[in-house]
Order: C-alpha cells, then structure tokens, then sequence
C-alpha cells in the first residue's frame, strides 16, 4: 500500500517515511506519486505538475523575486540498508539508510516548507526531479529544461544536496579528455620492427606529473582546481608491440574559467598529441553578492565554503543565476552503506532556510 507523506510534520519523521520507499534511480514512480499526492493535499494553494517522475511545484503570488530550491528523489542501489534504523535520541538522534544523506533528508526538508512557509519573501518553485545518480542524459532536469524551462528560472537556487548543513557556494567545472598516442605493432621478440604506443605515452604522464594546479579566489572562496590521469589503457597481447595507448584525464576547474578556456588550457598542455574531448560540464560561479544568497548565508550564521567537485548548480548557473548547494548530512556518508544523516541537521537546514525565504 502507498503510504501518505504528512507535510507538517517534524521533517526528521518526513525524511524516514521518504527513506521507507524505494526509489532507486529509474524506478522513482512509487515516491514520485508520494509526493504529489502530498503536495497537492498539504500544499493546496501550490500549482502542481508532474513531468515523468518529477514533481514540480510552485507559488505564484506575485513577489519580485524567485527562489528555485531543487532535489533528486532517487537513490543509488539499496545496500542491505532499509528499512530507515535510528541510533541516539534527542539532539543525538541519527537516521541510518538508504537515501538519508543523498538526499531525502534534502527532499524532507523543502516539503515541509512548501507545506508549512506562508507568505515567503520570494516566490518558490520546488523540483523534485529523477534520475540523478545515473549517467547525465538520464537526469530528469533535462526532460524539465527541455519541456517546462520556466520552472527551472529564479533569481536564486538551492540544491539541497548534503553539505553539512553549510552553505556550498557555486561548484567547479569538469573536462575529460582522451590523450592518445599511436604506433606500430610488430611481435614483441622483434620489437625494432614496431613502435611501442604505452611507451610513447610517457610524456604525458611526465607532463601531468609535473603540471602546478590554480588555486584560485572567487567571491572570496578558495577552489582548488585539479589535472589528473583517471586511467590508462593500451595493449592487444602478451606478445605484441601495441600501436594504440590512451590516457584518460579529467581536468577539474574553478568558476573564474570558462568551459572553451578550461579545454584550450588542456590542448594546450598536451600540445602535439592527439586530444578528444568525451564529457564536460561547466563550472558555477557562487554569486555571493547576490541579494538571494546573501540572505541565505546571513540565515545559516555560518561562512560559506567553495564546492569542491560538480553538481546539478551548474545547470541553474548556466541559466544565469546564482546557485549553491544546501542540505544536511556529509557527503562523504553519501553512496556508502553506512549511509546516515543527523536529526540536528535536517531541523537546522529547515529553519535556516525558513529564516532566508520567510517576510521578515
């Protein structure tokens, strides 16, 4: 039987009844249905849509700005780690599972607050979206960029993502190229006869080897950006000089630098060998003097920090706002079996971003 999600509740029981449906990516339906049913009987004076097994909901009340806070309802697989268990109580009190820290305690906490904010400062949209933790052309902002883009508009958005319930200003940008080189195959005990394509390689990993990093300030925050072999392969047998070696390398890079400038740079380092290009992803600037942002970090009482690695902000940023992530939990617990996030950090992620959105 579907259970029925209370939106009023404390968001800790919210994020243990998220967790008790399974929603492994590509099989969201049974959550997604969840939570619209909820939506549309909590939040009535929310529109309501439903895009596959997204849910997106909203407010129309007319206010000059907009807040778009977004969350993935999909899990990696389950891991021997369901039913939701909890240790502790009080303060203390943790929730253990799959999907806890990425990132239903996230999701709890923005339905509780479409349920539960009256009168915001902002106008909001709330996405709850699908199949983020699979390959990026599966992810369910796509299909909602490409059918209802105006929902993914605002003046500011919040991935509610696990941070430790700090605010995680803008995200690095991502590039991964394939470095080849080639030769000639000969039989090995005649390897004069051939070129060794692993062996010509090596000034590749000469030049990652002894390539500095940026570390770089934007809005004040410190990213610390990355050029690094991600793996190697080459070779036909045991007895073959190979003609073809490839190093893959991904290249992480900070905010300040355009995707077009981030693979020139590459190209560049790896000048006179063959470079491909096979994924990349743009960076997100923080936009810390953004009115919206300010006012989330003034709520959070706490210094904002770079994020380090590539998340779904960058797909707001590159619709020209500021976007950072905000959620409780590590997310170092994320994808591990250990999978847990603290009862503290949900309620404190609810209130700082009531205190944000709220009429003051």
């Amino acid at each position: 039987m579907t259970p029925r999600l209370d939106l009023t509740t404390d968001p800790v029981e919210l994020t243990a009844a998220l967790v008790d449906v399974p929603s492994v990516s590509g099989s969201e339906e049974q959550l997604a249905d969840v939570v619209e049913r909820a939506l549309r009987t909590d939040a009535p004076g929310l529109e309501v849509v439903r895009s596959g097994n997204a849910v997106l909901a909203r407010t129309n009340l007319g206010k000059r700005s907009r807040v778009v806070l977004a969350g993935h309802l999909d899990t990696v697989p389950i891991n021997e780690n369901l039913p939701v268990t909890r240790t502790g109580s009080g303060a203390d009190e943790v929730l253990h599972g799959c999907g806890t820290v990425d990132m239903k305690g996230g999701d709890a906490v923005m339905l509780h607050l479409a349920a539960t904010l009256d009168n915001p400062a902002h106008d909001l949209t709330f996405v709850f979206y699908d199949c983020e933790e699979v390959s990026a052309d599966r992810n369910g902002l796509n299909r909602i960029e490409s059918e209802l883009p105006d929902w993914m508009d605002g003046d500011l958005a919040v991935v509610c993502e696990p941070s430790n319930a700090a605010v995680e200003a803008g995200c690095q940008g991502t590039l991964r190229v394939e470095v080849r080189t080639r030769g000639q195959r000969a039989h090995s005990a005649r390897a004069w006869m051939g070129e060794n394509a692993i062996h010509a390689a090596e000034p590749v990993l000469r030049r990652l080897s002894e390539h500095e990093p940026r570390t770089v300030d934007v809005d004040g925050l410190r990213f610390h950006e990355g050029l690094q072999a991600v793996g190697i392969s080459g070779g036909v047998a045991g007895n073959v000089v190979p003609d073809e070696c490839v190093v893959t390398v991904n290249h992480r890079f900070a905010p300040d630098t355009a995707l077009e400038e981030a693979e020139e740079r590459v190209r560049r380092i790896f000048d006179g060998f063959e470079v491909t290009v096979v994924d990349a992803a743009r960076a997100a600037h923080p936009g810390l003097n953004e009115p919206a942002t300010a006012e989330l970090v003034a709520a959070s009482g706490a210094e904002p920090v770079a994020k380090l690695g590539w998340t779904d902000v960058a797909r707001f940023a590159a619709r020209g706002m500021p976007a950072v992530n905000f959620g409780p939990g590590s997310p170092t617990l994320a994808h591990t079996q250990q999978e847990n996030v603290a009862a503290g950090d949900v309620r404190h992620c609810a209130e700082v971003l009531r205190r944000a959105l709220a009429t003051s």
